[in-house]
């Protein structure tokens, strides 16, 4: 049975968790249930969209930070996804902070991630890292 579409290609905030997850190594997007899911080869690490807000990002935190971001209004427990571990964040709830959701997401892929896949990961952030150290400040 094929979903509907339960979202906007053009909406601002899907653009914003698209060009986040797109710089994942492997990482692909594909329409499931009616919502975009991103994913580390075949493993999801996030959705966009929830059965309670358009604008909810699912993903997959540490296990350490789980209580932390559920005492945060921004974070539930999701339907179907939650009871493994996921939550979901509100991204209409507050001012998005990108640098948040990146780093949610990094836990999230890892996560689901072949080895070679994280260790490409690690390579890229630490070219960055070797970049970003050379350039005139």
């Amino acid at each position: 049975m094929t979903h509907p579409r339960m979202y906007d290609d053009g909406d601002p905030l899907l653009a914003g968790v698209r060009a986040l997850t797109s710089a994942f190594p492997e990482s692909a997007e594909v329409e499931s249930w009616g919502r975009p899911t991103f994913r580390a080869g075949r493993k999801i690490f996030a959705v966009f969209g929830t059965q309670v807000s358009p604008h909810g990002l699912v993903l997959r935190p540490d296990e350490d930070e789980r209580e932390a971001l559920l005492a945060d209004p921004r974070f539930s427990s999701p339907p179907y996804f939650g009871p493994s571990g996921w939550l979901a964040l509100d991204l209409d709830a507050a001012p998005v902070d990108w640098d948040e959701v990146a780093e949610l997401l990094d836990d999230s892929y890892r996560q689901v991630a072949l080895r070679r896949m994280a260790q490409a990961l690690d390579d890229q952030m630490a070219t960055r890292a070797t970049n970003h150290r050379r350039s005139p400040s």
